[in-house]
């Protein structure tokens, strides 16, 4: 099993957002980095969890963790010429962008500040947390991935 983070800006896509979904499942869609649509297209498998992390917000911080459900996929928004996710270049013979299914599992009982995060002692190497990362899907190691879901509890959803 991998580790990833997910960031979301809530005021587009909420981690509130994906819990209203039916079966607390969404396609992942609308990702346009060469970067991110590598992993989702090519190292993200079913069973693999997620931080869902909230950005360009205050304060930014992980809401809580879901899972891969559905492997990487075209993303059939890049062929649909009314999408905001359109682009002309992304044909369904060789599709350009890609996307994975995910279902909420648990909920941080508070969410876990950026913050709060640079001030843990084994996270400085984080993606998240180095200066200039913007990469809006990213790998967590397991050493991360564990520091982290040890400081807050997280109850099923």
């Amino acid at each position: 099993m991998a580790y990833w983070l997910m960031k979301t800006e809530p005021r587009t896509y909420s981690w509130q957002d994906l819990l209203n979904e039916k079966d607390k499942t969404t396609q992942w869609e609308g990702v346009r980095n060469y970067q991110a649509r590598n992993f989702m297209r090519d190292r993200m498998r079913k069973g693999d969890r997620v931080f869902i992390y909230h950005s360009v917000v205050k304060p930014m911080a992980i809401m809580g963790i879901a899972q891969i459900v559905r492997e990487g996929y075209p993303d059939y928004f890049a062929f649909d010429s009314t999408s905001r996710y359109y682009d002309p270049n992304s044909l369904k013979q060789n599709p350009r962008w890609y996307m994975v299914d995910i279902q909420a599992r648990f909920e941080f009982k508070n969410p876990i500040t950026l913050d709060r995060l640079k001030g843990i002692p084994g996270l400085e190497n984080m993606m998240l947390l180095q200066k200039g990362s913007r990469l809006s899907v990213q790998p967590v190691g397991d050493k991360e991935w564990n520091l982290i879901c040890n400081l807050e509890q997280y109850i099923p959803v």
